[in-house]
């Protein structure tokens, strides 16, 4: 029901809005008064509280526990199962479709039920437990493999063969909003014998996707491609943070650790993969042939618009790159197969990021190591400023949204500001 692109809401929906009534996202919030976080979904700039909906009875005929709503995670209702979460979306655009007109004229319950969203904050929506960062864009690992080895052999020996990824940290993943630090550590910049103790002065962002898991595995078992499908609950944007001349001294032999750590960035809706079907595409070819456990059939990656820009303190918001999700070489299918070959067991809430998602083209690349090919380009801001990575005040604004036969089904906005080091 909620991929009829005909189903039209009585909330009024503008038509560039990412949160039309086909998407029916899930986020946590409070009000601006205070009180406790709850489940919420979004239609236009609408926020709508479910806990107050189930409170009404409006999902009594579903027979699951309501008291899920009433917590400041998603965990426990995506933990439902998807017979239970797709029914929720159905309800929820049966409830708010044109032609339902019963709360639409009970004015006593859409005061208890929906909010602007200039009377709420949101909230990080997932407990998460455990984090994996993968390096899945054959355009990002070449462009760095350029940079930093040979250019005639960029990418590493292993690289078409398996997803890469390393275990990240959980506990600096924050939603949208949240203002981060610029990190200080160990640098060995060229000129020097020793490393310093000092400010990351290369700080970067890089533009990701995350997918969410919505079920459990057992310690020895493995998810297979086909299967997938059925534990992935849905998406977010991710900025994952990066301190480029920290992560370039401590990165040999065990890789990123507080090059990464000090914070990354993920939008406050949690797209459901149901919303984003129509728009599953082919993905690159791989070459050479994968293992048998890393086949798989049909479209596996998401025609997904991704869009950067740089925000200066005092000025406007300057587009600096445009990629896509189509772009990924490793679809999450296999991502989360490979995370769980070795029998490594999953949650419900664990987070998988993509990795950079670059493209083919200089404009499309995902992060300022590549947009300024290591400082060695400049980018001109439309105010005449110059940038080589990312300035003290900076603000770092993602888009993600997909469109196809005049819908739109959208993520927000992902935004974090850079601050000066502590």
């Amino acid at each position: 029901m909620t991929i009829n692109k005909e189903l039209k809401s009585w909330i009024e929906v503008d038509s560039n809005s990412d949160f039309p009534i086909q998407n029916i996202p899930f986020g946590v919030f409070r009000t601006k008064l205070g009180g406790d976080g709850r489940c919420a979904t979004r239609i236009g700039d609408c926020v709508i509280d479910l806990s107050e909906l189930a409170s009404l009875g409006y999902f009594d005929d579903l027979k699951f526990d309501i008291s899920v709503f009433f917590r400041e995670k998603l965990n426990s209702f995506i933990a439902l199962g998807k017979d239970i979460t797709n029914a929720v979306r159905n309800r929820i655009a049966e409830i708010f479709s044109l032609s339902n007109e019963d709360l639409q004229h009970n004015t006593s319950n859409r005061m208890l039920v929906m909010f602007k969203l200039e009377e709420v904050d949101m909230l990080l929506p997932i407990e998460i437990g455990d984090y994996t960062d993968f390096y899945s864009s054959i355009e990002h690992a070449t462009n760095v493999g350029r940079m930093f080895r040979d250019p005639e052999n960029a990418l590493l020996p292993n690289w078409k063969h398996i997803p890469v990824g390393y275990h990240g940290r959980s506990s600096s993943i924050v939603v949208s909003g949240t203002n981060i630090y610029r990190p200080k550590g160990q640098v060995k910049p060229n000129d020097t014998t020793e490393p310093l103790f000092t400010a990351s002065r290369l700080m970067d962002f890089e533009l990701e996707m995350a997918f969410v898991t919505g079920r459990k595995s057992e310690l020895g078992d493995s998810i297979t491609v086909d299967k997938a499908d059925e534990y992935i609950f849905g998406m977010m944007i991710f900025d994952d943070l990066s301190a480029r001349d920290i992560q370039k001294w401590e990165y040999v032999p065990l890789g990123p650790f507080l090059g990464k750590s000090f914070g990354s960035v993920l939008s406050p809706w949690v797209v459901t993969m149901e919303a984003l079907q129509p728009f599953r595409v082919s993905g690159p070819n791989q070459e050479p042939k994968v293992l048998p456990y890393l086949e798989f059939e049909g479209n596996r990656n998401y025609d997904i618009n991704l869009e950067v820009y740089l925000q200066p303190e005092g000025g406007n918001p300057n587009k600096i790159s445009q990629s896509n999700h189509k772009y990924l070489y490793w679809n999450m299918a296999q991502q989360l197969a490979h995370q769980t070959v070795n029998g490594c067991n999953i949650n419900v809430g664990d987070l998988y990021a993509s990795g950079t998602i670059s493209g083919p083209t200089e404009d499309s690349y995902g992060s300022m190591l590549e947009l300024s090919w290591g400082g060695k380009k400049t980018i001109i801001l439309d105010d005449g400023e110059e940038r080589k990575f990312i300035n003290d005040n900076d603000t770092i604004i993602m888009k993600a949204f997909a469109e196809k036969d005049g819908m739109r089904i959208g993520f927000g906005e992902c935004i974090t500001k850079i601050l000066p080091a502590k």
